[in-house]
C-alpha cells in the first residue's frame, strides 16, 4: 500500500527512530511501512492519522 508517511515524516524533521518511539513500534517497522513492506494494523494506522492530523485516507492509497 503506497502512503505519505516518509514524506510527512521528513517534513517534521524526525527521523524513523522519533517516529517509531511516538507510536511504541520499532524503528524497523516504521522503515518497512514506509517503504510499503508492511501494512500497518487499523490501531497504528489510526495513531499514525492522529499523529500527523490527518485522516487515514489521506496518508495511505490502497491502489
Amino acid at each position: 500500500m503506497k502512503n505519505r508517511i516518509s514524506e510527512l515524516r521528513t517534513e517534521r524533521g524526525w527521523s524513523q527512530g522519533q517516529l517509531a518511539e511516538q507510536l511504541a513500534v520499532s524503528r524497523q517497522t516504521v522503515n518497512a511501512i514506509e517503504k510499503g513492506r508492511y501494512d500497518p494494523s487499523l490501531p497504528l494506522a489510526f495513531a499514525l492519522a492522529h499523529l500527523f492530523g490527518l485522516t487515514i485516507e489521506a496518508m495511505f492509497d490502497p491502489e
